[in-house]
């Protein structure tokens, strides 16, 4: 057995959860163990984006954990991060002027 920690986190909560799990598991094993979606019932654990330590994973079922590693669920982007640059840009511009 190993250990690792499933972690989520929302605007104002976050969860980290230890997770003992067999040699060989997956990222996507782990969550499943950790029952993050009891906390948080708004995940979906077969389509959500998840990483190791902030680096994106490509398949969270395939993806074998070594021990002591953070699996990190990430939640949908609102805005695609240009766009929200763009509209900070413009706001200050528009600001600037008047």
């Amino acid at each position: 057995m190993i250990n690792v920690e499933v972690a989520f986190a929302l605007p104002d909560e976050q969860k980290i959860i230890p997770v003992k799990i067999e040699e060989g598991a997956t990222a996507y094993d782990a969550v499943v163990r950790s029952r993050i979606v009891e906390v948080f019932p708004q995940i979906d654990i077969e389509n959500a984006k998840m990483g190791i330590f902030g680096k994106a994973i490509r398949d969270p079922k395939t993806e074998v954990l070594r021990e002591g590693q953070r699996v990190e669920i990430y939640r949908p982007l609102k805005i695609d991060p240009k766009e929200a640059r763009a509209n900070r840009a413009a706001k200050l511009k528009a600001q600037q002027k008047g």
